[in-house]
């Protein structure tokens, strides 16, 4: 039986710019959709900030056809209205009161097409004091406990390493859209889903915010250290100038541990025989696990704790995960573009579905890349759609061809 993507048939159309919104539009592509992204004519903001942007945009936007359209035309306005006709989710991450000026504010698309289903994102959220504000994930990190989490207990706050906020709140928006979907099936009428990277930051720390009511204290910064349990998450360094990170809070891994160690009397002593004792004593316990740990290679260190079953992992770097033979098993890469000048590998939806996998390895279009292939489906005759490219109401691109390389600045 051949494997039918769950949302082929489905057309959702992507107005999101940067992250949040675009990869929604790609989980949704990857799982069958035809996502056809809708840039303004000078496409997505993220393709003006250099090789930065054009990470994001490969990152976010695989798999999906673009039409580049000038909605403050009056033509350019009818062929979107002509597109959502055909649609049935639209994503968008507009600053607040865009989507209004627009006619793309859930409400008048919600009348004028009851079955669709919208999806936003904000940065704040659409009903508190913040909800004009331009959210961007750096804020979001920096106001909703993360930053406040992250780093060493002396030194300042951290960012993590990503666009966590935005990624997560790209997450949210898939699980959201999904369930509408699911819910217009059974009832017929479409609805609004909304989130914000507020509500996916707080979401995220569902246990740090229960931990913070149980223990009543405030959660800090407490480096690579899990606030209420030892040795978790604690890093070592290795003799071969690697790290490490190990947890073995539990009584039996504990003692498992330090017996690999060669260190099997640590249990007994008073400032290590409970959990609540080495949280106490962290600088003690850690400073016994490196003194054991740090005579060792990083593969040799690696291979004692795992064979005593202790939890453990090796800090690597992007360019060791090349190589990684787990990574390569799950299928979870996706080389798109081949042979094209944005050839790139990147990750696919998360899942498989029935042991397979199905993303799309089409690569981000070119802003535009696809207008007139989208207007002549909208039924627009080749004479009509040369005008609509005269008038600059819609414009293209060319496809991506030519020899393969990596994006640049």
């Amino acid at each position: 039986m051949t494997f039918q993507a769950p949302l082929s048939g489905l057309r959702v159309l992507d107005f999101g710019q940067y992250i949040a919104a675009p990869g929604a539009g790609q989980n949704l592509a990857d799982l069958g959709a035809d996502v056809v992204k809708i840039e303004g004519p000078g496409g997505d903001q993220a393709r003006h900030v250099g090789a930065f942007g054009a990470a994001m945009v490969l990152a976010n936007n695989r798999g999906k056809r673009s039409i580049a359209v000038d909605l403050r035309t009056p033509d350019g306005a009818a062929v979107v209205r002509d597109l959502l006709g055909t649609a049935d989710a639209v994503l968008h991450n507009f600053r607040h009161g865009v989507d209004r000026r627009l006619g793309l504010d859930p409400g008048t698309l919600l009348a004028a097409h009851p079955r669709l289903v919208c999806g936003t994102v904000t940065g704040f959220g659409t009903r508190g004091p913040s909800a004009t504000r331009v959210g961007l994930d750096i804020a979001a990190q920096a106001e909703f406990g993360v930053m406040e989490l992250t780093g060493e207990p002396d030194g300042p706050p951290q960012r993590v390493g990503f666009a966590v906020a935005d990624v997560l709140a790209a997450q949210a928006l898939t699980s959201g859209v999904l369930a509408a979907l699911l819910a217009r099936e059974r009832t017929g009428r479409g609805t609004h889903v909304e989130t914000s990277l507020m509500e996916a930051m707080v979401h995220a720390q569902s246990s740090t915010w229960v931990e913070r009511q149980l223990s009543g204290t405030e959660p800090s910064r407490r480096g690579n250290g899990q606030a209420l349990a030892a040795p978790a998450a604690d890093l070592v360094r290795t003799g071969d100038g690697g790290w490490i990170v190990l947890s073995a809070y539990l009584p039996a891994k504990f003692r498992a541990l330090c017996e690999a160690i060669g260190r099997p009397e640590l249990p007994d002593d008073p400032r290590f025989a409970t959990n609540d004792a080495r949280v106490r004593n962290r600088p003690a316990l850690l400073g016994a696990l490196q003194d054991a740990l740090g005579r060792r290679t990083r593969p040799d260190a690696l291979r004692l704790l795992r064979e005593a079953g202790v939890v453990s992992g090796a800090v690597r770097r992007f360019a060791e995960l090349a190589d990684d033979a787990d990574l390569a098993a799950s299928g979870l890469l996706v080389a798109a573009g081949r042979g094209g000048r944005t050839a790139y590998t990147a990750p696919g939806a998360p899942f498989s579905l029935g042991g397979e996998r199905h993303a799309r390895d089409r690569p981000a279009p070119a802003a535009g890349e696809h207008t007139r292939e989208l207007l002549a489906e909208l039924g627009r005759a080749p004479a009509e759609i040369r005008g609509l490219l005269r008038s600059g109401a819609v414009s293209a691109a060319e496809a991506d061809t030519g020899p393969a390389a990596a994006p640049t600045d």
